[in-house]
């Protein structure tokens, strides 16, 4: 079976790189970041005429290629750090309505959406802060032979120059029963947005107040009540999505820093040669494609609708948030006090790292999830990794003992739950034992080896 992308995914890839290196520099980005909206109407009609905003929309709407394609895009556009709507548009909005909206709907604005005319947004995170449908407060009561809108939204992306807006909105009940969507179009009256200032100025964050906003029956996007099915799946979607962005930042970053080893001397040699920072970046290779690994898995199992699309999806988001921010932040510490100035760019994706490392949840949300889709109320059996990875240790049950729930969470990507430290010392004391310590040297050899690829 050949995972790899084929020879069109390749040449779509090279040819977005091109672009985004001609028409978003750094300059561009700064430039744009310094605007009201980062919004460049002239950026996004190119990126609408290379057939972008059609990626994996399906054909019926006018969409052309795949969710893979995108993911590509996705991909060379969190290298170039490329400010507007595209990940909002074409990463929240457009599943959201692949999956929730009407057959009107859809062909009214993916078209609109494909042929770039319009850009989207999803609006779903609340003061609560919280990813699941339990954050979902904000009302939408029946009211005229319609809907009447009342409640906040927070954090919504790039909210200022959408078109449209996907609202996720309560109806009846508590938790997943009770959520509606609604498309909005346009600045209705009663809704009003506020831009906030965040830390990644690359990509515009607002409030948006619904008071007594009406919409009419039309706007309710598949059964009321019953759209947290559709939203999750959406969620998951988007969550794949941003995981490539991420990945193609974290990408750049390390080129960054391996090309300034290189070149960078100290004490007449290249930094590069010292073992502190080959080491460092050797570390950073590992996360980075362990975390594209990650991620292409989850694309693929989310585009074939995988039975452990949802399980894939939340393991790509709880490495890649911990990864991109510790490959920027070593970024940072390669390039020494350079990199720690305004006027280097190394500052901008470790901004990246961070909004995009809590947007659609954090690690710790989704290591919940995947221990939830590892059925860890009852006991499961196979290798478990326990607390943060240390280097030539790996801690296992005794003579394949069964670990419960309350001694791990989940495979891999794992942290133990809260509990005291002498408990802790003492099951792993009973329960535990580590391989020996001749895997270090192993790990140490590691390194070397991938320090020596790096400066070939």
């Amino acid at each position: 079976m050949d995972f790899a992308f084929s020879e069109e995914q390749e040449m779509l890839r090279r040819s977005a790189r091109d672009f985004l290196a001609k028409e978003c520099p750094p300059k561009v980005v700064r430039k744009l970041m310094e605007g009201s909206d980062a919004y460049d109407p002239a950026l996004w009609s190119k990126i609408a005429g290379l057939g972008w905003t059609a990626l994996g929309i399906p054909e019926e709407y006018g969409g052309v290629g795949s969710f893979l394609d995108l993911i590509v895009v996705l991909e060379e556009a969190g290298r170039a750090l490329m400010p507007g709507p595209f990940f909002a548009t074409m990463g929240l909005a457009v599943p959201a309505l692949i999956e929730a909206g009407s057959e009107p709907q859809k062909k009214t604005v993916l078209g609109a959406i494909a042929a770039g005319d319009a850009r989207a947004t999803l609006a779903f995170t609340e003061p609560s802060a919280r990813w699941d449908a339990s954050g979902v407060a904000l009302t939408a009561t029946p009211a005229g032979g319609g809907w009447k809108l009342d409640g906040v939204k927070l954090f919504v992306p790039d909210a200022a120059s959408a078109d449209y807006m996907v609202v996720a909105a309560r109806t009846r009940g508590e938790g997943e029963d009770g959520i509606s969507l609604f498309l909005v179009e346009g600045k209705p009256k009663g809704m009003s947005v506020h831009q906030l200032q965040t830390l990644d100025m690359t990509r515009r964050w607002s409030e948006v107040r619904f008071e007594g906003v009406e919409l009419n029956a039309d706007s309710l996007m598949g059964p009321a009540h019953k759209a947290w099915p559709a939203l999750r799946r959406a969620l998951e979607w988007a969550t794949a999505a941003l995981c490539a962005e991420m990945i193609g930042g974290a990408q750049k970053v390390l080129e960054t820093s391996t090309d300034y080893a290189k070149t960078r001397h100290q004490f007449g040699k290249p930094i590069g040669i010292y073992q502190a920072v080959s080491h460092k970046l050797a570390d950073m290779l590992v996360l980075s494609e362990s975390g594209r690994s990650a991620t292409y898995y989850a694309a693929w199992a989310v585009d074939a609708d995988a039975p452990d699309r949802s399980l894939a999806s939340s393991m790509a988001k709880a490495y890649v948030s911990d990864a991109y921010r510790k490959v920027a932040g070593d970024g940072i510490q390669v390039h020494g006090g350079i990199g720690f100035t305004w006027e280097h760019d190394m500052h901008l994706y470790f901004k990246r790292a961070k909004a995009s490392e809590v947007t659609l949840g954090d690690a710790t949300y989704h290591r919940e999830l995947v221990a939830q889709a590892l059925d860890c109320n009852g006991p499961f059996r196979a290798l478990r990794l326990v607390g943060q990875v240390r280097p030539g240790v790996v801690e296992r049950g005794v003579d394949g003992a069964v670990l419960h729930s309350r001694d791990v969470v989940h495979v891999g990507l794992t942290r133990q739950r809260r509990t005291s430290e002498p408990a802790r010392r003492g099951r792993r004391a009973q329960d535990l034992t580590r391989i020996p310590d001749e895997g270090r040297g192993q790990e140490t050899r590691i390194h070397a080896w991938l320090a020596r690829c790096l400066s070939d």
